[in-house]
């Protein structure tokens, strides 16, 4: 089932349901929270760790109970870096799937939709930072920032900037010692801050190779096309009993999220969406040359109930079969 709702609801919800189950993970640490997260929506929880003022370390381990589609308004958006070690999400800009990471920039996050799967548990790192943090990091003498750098500060009135990739080792490394900091009080929170800003570090300087032109650090993405177009084949070939999206993501060496993504940018619709238009378009071929009954076309293109074939046939073509098969006959 999916569930599609309002961040203004999602937000009441959790304020609802998490305010009273609330708790400091360190008894010396009233700036780090814990919230169980709302029983009505999953299992597992969050923590906020407000390291200070400007930057915010959050962690998520929790598992949905459906697929929840949340609906978010345009807003002001902070710098954010957001880590998978699993579960994904999908927005208007990036997929996320486990081991990779998505870079936002501060300015105007457009109205969106958020889709976030049920499939697998979530275990996130997220860090925001505002932009008079970084400044007080980066800045020069004259208070710019590196060339670089500056596309990641935009105004409200400008969409802010974003990027993904896959999270480097010395990146997944950084962000599996912050899960598992092993200290409380001062020590803690001199340790996460430390490790936090190392991975802002190491983003910082894959901007930079980026703007110089180096992108060798990357997946080719001349071979990410390559294997796409291989997964749109192997659907074709396939169109009877077509492989799960998992499976189809493993045969060409991708993982589901960069599949689901790259399929949307290149052939402008889902996997499944792609399948589907083709199934129905071999299905009017088949019924137009006049060789097959309706129930033989549904069979040879994948449809085991014809009364679904019938309903998705006429939806896309306007006609039931029967009466597209007549018309070619005659």
């Amino acid at each position: 089932m999916t569930i599609t709702i309002s961040r203004q609801a999602y937000d009441e919800i959790l304020h609802q349901e998490t305010v009273e189950r609330s708790q400091h993970p360190d008894p010396d640490d009233l700036l780090d929270v814990a919230y169980r997260y709302p029983p009505s929506l999953g299992r597992g929880y969050t923590r906020e760790i407000e390291l200070r003022e400007g930057l915010q370390l959050t962690l998520g381990k929790l598992q949905l109970h459906d697929r929840m589609m949340l609906r978010t308004p345009e807003g002001e958006n902070y710098l954010e870096y957001h880590f998978h070690f699993s579960g994904e999400h999908q927005d208007r800009y990036h997929c996320l799937g486990s081991g990779q990471y998505g870079f936002y920039g501060s300015g105007l996050f457009p109205q969106d939709i958020c889709d976030c799967g049920e499939k697998e548990p979530y275990l996130e790192v997220v860090i925001q930072m505002q932009p008079e943090l970084l400044y007080s990091f980066a800045a020069d003498r004259e208070g710019q920032l590196p060339p670089a750098l500056q596309r990641w500060i935009r105004p409200l009135d400008r969409e802010l900037y974003s990027r993904m990739g896959t999270a480097t080792p010395a990146m997944q490394m950084a962000a599996k010692q912050i899960v598992r900091c092993p200290y409380q009080g001062i020590a803690k929170r001199m340790y996460l801050e430390g490790k936090v800003l190392e991975l802002i570090g190491m983003t910082i300087d894959l901007e930079i190779e980026i703007g110089d032109g180096d992108r060798s650090s990357y997946l080719d993405r001349s071979d990410a096309v390559e294997r796409i177009h291989h997964a749109k084949e192997l659907l074709l070939q396939r169109l009877d009993d077509p492989p799960s999206l998992a499976i189809l993501a493993r045969l060409v060496g991708l993982n589901e999220c960069s599949l689901k993504r790259g399929f949307r940018e290149i052939f402008g619709t889902t996997v499944f969406g792609y399948l589907h238009h083709h199934r129905l378009e071999q299905a009017r071929q088949l019924l137009e040359a006049g060789n097959w009954k309706v129930g033989e076309a549904a069979k040879i293109v994948g449809y085991k109930d014809l009364t679904a074939f019938g309903r998705a046939f006429s939806q896309k073509f306007g006609m039931r079969p029967r009466d597209y098969m007549k018309k070619y006959s005659a």
